[in-house]
């Protein structure tokens, strides 16, 4: 029992430090992949597959898709097509695990150690760790093999197991049970599939047996997106209920045919699963481990395709399952969702796109200010409207300091580390500027309320500076949306322009004062806003070398 629990415990840390290292070296094309998830069905099922390829659990992929439909940034057609697609990719576990490479886990392990001790660039780090998951795989299922041959040895632990074989319908089902309660309790059908191998390898089970309880774990692994989407929106528990409804009802409609379906696969799959053979007399049962990964595989391809015609009719159906709720569900002002801080790189996403809204909001707020100021009556609402907007950027502010630096506790890659520290500052500078931009619309306020306006001259001053500042942020904002490092050569000259006006209608305005004229309390307003022109210029700049990487 020690020796079982002791390998399946290094055959989850393994499969955890393989997931992690390949999720850090495969981050950038991740990131691409999600991003290109559009409606098309087929697509959503290829990045699906691919991306449970790379990160190796089912359950990652199916929480990430849940946290993106709860954030909005993904639809529930699309979150459909991704989690059938996680379903295949994830059966790619099994036929890793029928390599015959057992013997050479501790070596692959011991290598990659060296590796990833000494080695000084990250890249190499994470490749390292990747490899030295795949040798502690290897290792504990070897591990777990050994332990069960000496509980095959134990009569009473033998003889509970024949309580549960898939000799008959109701045995399938009672297999598959087993299997999902396994699941459940472990949290990884990628570890239930590594005891159910190391059992079935050592005669302890049948391969019918093997293959009921692989169908089990498949229903098992939907627990864990069901627990995600507790608290979530409507739409992320659609794509939760839609995870068990599709195992489940490819669960029901195997086993249904188990026996016919067990044949097939053995008629697909070489080798004698009856055969006993003696090896310099020690009883050596035949390996199984394909047949099972084939199970596990065809069964999850048949289900999908199964499925993928009738996408909009369970879209509809999911609809009525969890109807639309008559009020706002959202109770925070990002889209920023903890579900996805298990994922880094694709937290780190979901954090960019929240800066990306600052940005666009800052230029909302800029056009308004326009508006108000050349409104011949005060515009109330617009203007209660620009100073929600500004509480808004604000509270938007916190709530990405506090999500990034959440993830900044955990253990992340340099390039995550940085880009999140990165977007803690530019989350700074965009309130900074939505700051100034409210007090323009202030100083203009409080002078009507004092019974005096800019002077024509002055309003156009501040319209040319309003639309260059509009220019510069806009042009800032894109250059953030597409990662352009060069920003700062490109934007200098808009920057130095802004920054010569607002010097210029300074002097202007001095020269004017000289010969009076100018109520005071106008010049003072006049001066302020000026200077607010300036702060926002310092602030976009700021931005752009961030993005630019000098900061």
């Amino acid at each position: 029992m020690f020796e079982l629990v002791g390998g399946l415990g290094i055959f989850l840390l393994g499969m955890k430090n393989m997931s992690d290292g390949m999720q850090a070296v495969a981050g950038n094309s991740l990131r691409r992949l999600i991003s290109i998830v559009t409606n098309n069905r087929f697509m959503a099922t290829v990045v699906g597959v691919v991306v449970t390829g790379v990160v190796q659990s089912s359950s990652i992929t199916t929480v990430m898709v849940i946290g993106f439909v709860n954030s909005g940034v993904m639809e529930l057609a699309q979150a459909v097509g991704v989690i059938m697609g996680a379903n295949v990719g994830t059966t790619v576990t099994g036929w890793f695990l029928a390599l015959k490479i057992g013997k050479y886990g501790l070596p692959l392990l011991g290598a990659a150690a060296f590796v990833y001790l000494f080695s000084s660039g990250d890249r190499w780090r994470y490749w390292a760790m990747a490899i030295m998951g795949v040798g502690m795989v290897f290792f504990g299922l070897e591990l777990m093999k050994d332990a069960c041959a000496i509980i095959r040895e134990i009569p009473s632990f033998e003889r509970a197991f024949h309580y549960f074989t898939a000799d008959s319908y109701f045995g399938v089902l009672k297999c598959a049970l087993v299997g999902c309660v396994l699941t459940t309790l472990v949290q990884s059908s990628s570890a239930t599939l590594g005891i159910t191998i190391s059992l079935a390898s050592q005669g302890v089970i049948s391969y019918e047996t093997a293959a009921a309880l692989v169908l089990g774990e498949n229903l098992g692994t939907t627990i864990t997106a069901f627990v995600a989407s507790l608290g979530a929106t409507t739409n992320a528990r659609r794509a939760a209920y839609f995870h068990v409804i599709f195992n489940f009802v490819g669960v029901l409609w195997i086993t249904a045919i188990f026996h016919w379906y067990i044949d097939f696969i053995q008629s697909i799959i070489p080798g004698d699963v009856q055969r006993i053979k003696m090896v310099k007399g020690v009883e050596t049962f035949p390996d199984t481990t394909a047949m099972i990964a084939a199970t596990h595989t065809v069964f999850n391809l048949a289900n999908m395709l199964l499925f993928l015609p009738f996408v909009p009719l369970f879209v509809r159906l999911l609809h009525r399952l969890a109807p639309d709720k008559g009020f706002k569900e959202k109770p925070r002002l990002t889209d920023l969702d903890v579900r996805m801080l298990e994922t880094p790189l694709m937290a780190i996403e979901q954090s960019h796109k929240e800066v990306e809204k600052m940005g666009a909001e800052c230029i909302k707020m800029l056009k308004w200010l326009d508006e108000l100021r050349d409104a011949d009556k005060p515009d109330k609402k617009l203007a209660d409207k620009l100073k929600n907007r500004e509480q808004v950027l604000d509270a938007m502010q916190d709530e990405i300091a506090v999500y990034v630096t959440n993830l900044l506790a955990n253990d992340v890659p340099h390039s995550v580390a940085d880009e999140a520290r990165q977007q803690l500052r530019m989350a700074d500078e965009y309130e900074s500027i939505s700051d100034y931009v409210a007090n323009l619309d202030k100083f203009d306020r409080k002078l009507r309320r004092d019974g005096h306006r800019f002077s024509e001259s002055q309003r156009a001053g501040l319209r040319e500076l309003n639309a260059q500042a509009i220019d510069y942020v806009s042009e800032i904002n894109e250059a953030y949306v597409q990662n352009n490092r060069s920003v700062l050569t490109k934007t200098v000259a808009m920057s130095k322009r802004l920054r010569s006006q607002i010097k210029q209608h300074r002097r202007k305005h001095m020269d004017e004062l000289s010969g009076g004229g100018i109520p005071p309390l106008v010049s003072v307003a006049y001066l302020a806003s000026l200077n607010a022109y300036a702060r926002v210029r310092d602030h976009a700049e700021n931005i752009a070398e961030t993005v630019s990487g000098e900061r």
